[in-house]
């Protein structure tokens, strides 16, 4: 189904007035790179092994591209409390956060250097893993979407005044059938398109908000979650007030708001560098 182009508006003698239109707000204040800060209150001992592990992994981010098969990755259970904080302090954080419910509950964090990210999992004991990765994102999301989805939808009862939900509903069936690993996404954009109420929760109630939750705030706010299809995601733009401006749905790996780019990967391999002889420098 493509696209509404236009939106319908009066037009003719007597169609317009005098009164401004009535514009939702658009995002604003776009979020820009600022590096951390040098680690307060902690050891000598501390921030050097900080840098240590920080020079290791981005001895392997300089040696290859972001979409390695074998992402540069520094495992931080063995640190000490105080080693894990001063990477918590100069790491900061980024414009993306998530987590998952199930099958594992995963925490994942962006930080201030766009690639790199610090990655949780939680068991039921507490922290059972802790970490840092770069690349475009975690395989963890990909790995928690794919794990809690089904292999076909149980649809919902049809609702009254429905216009175009049962339509949206099998275009998107479709496909997500023909997706296929690393093709393009299919964009759905039903803030375009002529839906009713009952057709937005008829879609809800089909597709779901499964276990993988995503905020991306590079420009305003930016919702990605699962659904109850494989490689099938809500993409909900809000503005500063929190009101819905943009609603899609995505039929893709992962949504593009919420990937580095590899522009970000070169940039965060410089800054990193020059945060590591920071620290070095006290």
């Amino acid at each position: 189904m493509k696209p509404f182009p236009i939106p319908v508006v009066p037009v003719g003698p007597g169609s317009q007035t005098d009164e401004a239109p009535d514009y939702l707000a658009m995002p604003s204040g776009m979020n820009t790179f600022q590096a951390p800060r040098l680690p307060e209150a902690a050891s000598a001992a501390d921030i050097a092994r900080a840098a240590e592990v920080l020079e290791g992994l981005l001895a392997v981010m300089r040696s290859q591209p972001i979409d390695a098969a074998q992402p540069a990755t520094a495992l931080l259970d063995g640190e000490s409390t105080g080693v894990r904080e001063v990477l918590t302090q100069s790491l900061g954080f980024g414009e993306v956060s998530a987590f998952t419910l199930a099958p594992t509950r995963v925490r994942v964090q962006e930080t201030a250097f766009a690639a790199l990210w610090r990655v949780l999992e939680e068991g039921e004991g507490g922290l059972v893993a802790d970490r840092l990765v770069a690349g475009p994102v975690p395989v963890e999301l990909y790995a928690a979407m794919r794990a809690t989805t089904l292999p076909e939808l149980s649809l919902p009862p049809l609702l009254p005044n429905m216009m175009n939900g049962e339509a949206l509903l099998a275009e998107v069936q479709q496909q997500a059938a023909r997706h296929q690993a690393g093709k393009p996404a299919h964009v759905i954009n039903l803030t375009l398109l002529p839906v009713t109420d009952a057709d937005l929760d008829y879609l809800y109630g089909a597709l779901g908000h499964r276990e993988v939750s995503i905020l991306s705030r590079g420009y305003g706010n930016c919702r990605v979650t699962s659904t109850r299809l494989a490689n099938v995601w809500w993409v909900q733009y809000f503005n500063s007030m929190d009101s819905l401006i943009l609603n899609t749905i995505e039929v893709v790996d992962m949504p593009e708001v919420v990937l580095a780019a590899a522009e970000d990967y070169a940039d965060s391999i410089e800054r990193l560098g020059e945060y590591i002889l920071m620290l070095k420098e006290g």
